[in-house]
């Protein structure tokens, strides 16, 4: 299995600090879906490795979630150049 570039592109934590939504971006992977049911699986021993390195009152249960934004911006992209003409030197 080829997990590929795993980016954490945004997190939102609630008011009382019970759950964060961790955003990821997942480039190169042969399979995303499985690669973000591993994460979804190891988020027990995350945060648990969270809670050691970080001092606080309640670590919160961490929540996996597929962010492609990049993946859509370079989507986008890639159609502009198709569109817009290259200029001649």
């Amino acid at each position: 299995m080829l997990l590929g570039l795993i980016s954490v592109t945004k997190v939102k934590v609630t008011n009382d600090l019970k759950y964060a939504k961790i955003f990821v971006s997942i480039l190169n992977s042969k399979n995303i879906k499985e690669t973000l049911a591993g994460l979804k699986k190891s988020s027990g021993f995350i945060r648990s490795e969270l809670a050691r390195k970080v001092n606080l009152r309640n670590t919160p249960e961490l929540i996996f979630e597929l962010d492609d934004s990049l993946e859509y911006g370079a989507r986008i992209d890639s159609i502009l150049k198709d569109i817009i003409p290259k200029k001649e030197n």
